[in-house]
């Protein structure tokens, strides 16, 4: 009877199991399904009239959303970006979609808030999908006394509000990957320590008068605190890219956060050099919330065969990492790693659906 029992016990936990082991070939897909299965990039910058990067998308199957934001110019960046994403959106309507921006730049007006409501219903009613922040809230931007403009200042809350009202996303791109507190020979990425060898005015570590990644973590999670419901989609990982465990505590903790991938695929390959079942399984675990993308780019300065290989070098690459179980080496890290070899409704989403689902894309 004992040994009856235990039988009955076991069964279900070893079909289980079994089951789980037990997935096809026709279960994952293969480096030939790359141009047939739909995709989407949510996160480029197209800054010109002409259109070789749609042109690129529509021929191996993504759909875009191209991401005005404010850099240096104020509002001047931001109607310049989204006219531009408007243009090309304009000559593809079915392959390309936008997300504005608004500046901060008049930060101290008295009318400032206004101005922004009013904007960005202007890009509503045009289609825009959402809006995005840029990492200038927190790290460049200050008002009239001197003071750094950060992201949980009461100023933003009725925009978050009017969003939320209005189903929109927010995407931001608030602090920076960890590494940008380091010194450079202290980096996990070669691609982070070409970027801020480039560009020392972004490298925190140069600066420490500025504040922490953690600071700047902690007033993004107190803005989201404060706004449950607003739709935020997380830029480059969430700037939590260095620690899928952490990203993992985050997700779990704001259940209206995703997140996309753009130029942080150099960290998920340095973690998956060093514990492929650990990034595997966290892709698995949260699926509904990653959201593929690259940072991409086109101002026109670029020969089209130049920018149709640098596409081509993204795309497939992460391709092969998401779908296959290649050996792979990349020169965003100086350590060989594994593809994740995920089941196709992983990619699905993390490629597509999820896409449809955080921005409002129409399907």
């Amino acid at each position: 009877m004992k040994n009856l029992l235990q039988t009955r016990i076991l069964f279900p936990v070893c079909f289980l199991i079994a089951a789980a082991g037990c997935r096809t070939e026709g279960d994952f897909y293969t480096l030939e399904d790359y141009t047939t299965v739909p995709k989407a990039d949510v996160h480029v910058h197209l800054e010109t009239d002409r259109h070789l990067f749609a042109e690129k998308a529509k021929a191996d199957g993504f759909r875009l959303i191209n991401v005005a934001l404010e850099y240096t110019d104020g509002w001047n960046d931001v109607y310049r970006k989204f006219a531009y994403g408007k243009l090309q959106e304009k000559e593809y309507p079915d392959r390309l979609a936008n997300v504005t921006a608004f500046a901060v730049s008049d930060w101290d007006s008295p009318d400032w808030e206004e101005k922004v409501i009013s904007w960005l219903e202007s890009c509503f009613e045009q289609g825009a999908l959402g809006v995005k922040v840029w990492k200038n809230i927190g790290m460049v931007s200050r008002d009239s006394a001197g003071n750094l403009i950060q992201i949980d200042d009461a100023r933003f809350y009725p925009i978050f509000e009017y969003l939320q009202k209005r189903g929109k996303t927010l995407m931001g791109h608030l602090a920076e990957p960890k590494n940008c507190w380091l010194p450079l020979e202290e980096m996990s990425t070669n691609n982070d320590r070409n970027y801020y060898g480039r560009h020392p005015e972004y490298h925190m570590y140069l600066q420490p008068e500025m504040p922490s990644h953690e600071e700047l973590i902690r007033r993004r999670d107190n803005m989201l605190e404060k706004h449950p419901n607003l739709r935020f989609v997380g830029a480059h990982m969430g700037s939590l890219e260095y620690d899928v465990d952490g990203l993992a505590r985050t997700l779990d903790r704001f259940p209206n956060m995703a997140v996309d991938l753009a130029a942080r695929m150099g960290q998920v390959f340095y973690q998956t050099a060093a514990d492929r079942d650990k990034v595997r399984n966290f892709f698995i675990q949260y699926q509904d919330r990653l959201l593929y993308a690259t940072d991409l780019s086109d101002n026109g300065s670029r020969t089209k065969e130049a920018l149709h290989a640098a596409m081509d070098a993204a795309w497939k690459r992460d391709w092969e990492f998401f779908v296959t179980d290649n050996r792979m080496e990349s020169d965003l890290i100086n350590e060989p790693f594994q593809g994740l070899h995920l089941p196709k409704e992983v990619v699905d989403k993390v490629f597509y659906h999820n896409a449809v689902k955080w921005f409002g894309m129409e399907d």
